[in-house]
């Protein structure tokens, strides 16, 4: 890990990122795509040490209240996080100042913050957001090895619907060849629907590659999955956006079973209700999520 002084640390649209690269070491992540121009190694986390002061500044001046949020680069619940408590911290400063709080996270850690969590949803809203690749665990041991497994992803769904907090799931990547199976994407919904989630983003079945995570993606291929390397270039070449051959099916037992549980399956809506802060007199309206 290596530290830097940020010159902000909130985007225009209200995301922040307290870490730069992951250690959860998912063989197929685009953020370790060239586009990004990441300087360092990947697995060397950068540490934003002035975040507590920034977000506390951005905060404090914020005439309306808004939704905060995290994750959409790098998890936030990495392993430092136990140490660094960056997010706790920022966590803290939301709740301070009466704003609400969404984040995208494969990990458990999530829960060390429930109190706070529950605070800012009391407060306001919080949502957290889980991603959910595969319903094997074997699978998803080799896909996302130095994470929760989703198993333990989906306890924590349900702890965090236990308690009132309203959850969405990420149905994605689906890697062709591997889980793109009426089987996976059924189990997958089987646990969403367990945890009463609110709603799934799905863009397709399907994947992204393109350099800098394709040759990590590929050197993987060939450590776990031999031969299904020369079968995706065959099949893609070089294309960014790739689709499962099995994308239709999969997509019309996604938007049945979605449609057929009241979860909402439409990403624009959900990205709607990510972003939307709570008015004050909805706030006070317990049963709204």
């Amino acid at each position: 890990m290596h530290y830097i002084n940020a010159k902000s640390i909130l985007s225009n649209k209200n995301g922040m990122n307290l870490y730069r690269g992951c250690t959860h070491g998912c063989i197929y992540c685009d953020s370790r795509s060239n586009v990004y121009n990441m300087d360092h190694a990947f697995e060397d986390i950068e540490i934003k040490e002035n975040a507590t002061e920034l977000l506390k500044k951005a905060l404090k001046n914020k005439k309306e209240k808004v939704m905060i949020g995290t994750g959409s680069m790098t998890d936030p619940y990495i392993p430092l996080e136990r140490k660094i408590q960056s997010v706790r911290e920022s966590l803290e400063l939301i709740y301070k100042y009466g704003h609400g709080f969404t984040c995208i996270t494969k990990s458990n850690l999530i829960l060390r913050d429930l109190d706070l969590l529950k605070k800012i949803n009391e407060n306001g809203k919080a949502v957290v957001q889980m991603t959910l690749t595969t319903y094997d665990e074997e699978l998803c041991k080799i896909l996302e090895p130095n994470v929760c497994t989703t198993r333990e992803r989906v306890k924590v769904l349900k702890t965090l619907n236990d308690n009132n907090i309203p959850t969405i799931v990420w149905l994605c990547p689906i890697l062709p060849f591997i889980n793109d199976t009426k089987e996976n994407i059924n189990g997958i919904l089987d646990y969403c629907i367990e945890a009463n989630v609110k709603g799934i983003i799905c863009f397709g079945m399907g994947m992204t590659l393109r350099e800098g995570n394709r040759e990590y993606f590929y050197h993987k291929l060939d450590k776990h999955f031999l031969g299904l390397k020369e079968k995706y270039i065959k099949t893609y070449g070089n294309s960014y956006g790739i689709a499962s051959p099995n994308q239709n099916e999969l997509m019309r037992i996604f938007h049945k079973r979605t449609s057929e549980n009241n979860i909402m399956n439409n990403p624009d809506e959900i990205f709607k209700y990510l972003h939307e802060f709570p008015s004050r007199d909805k706030t006070k309206q317990t049963t709204l999520f």
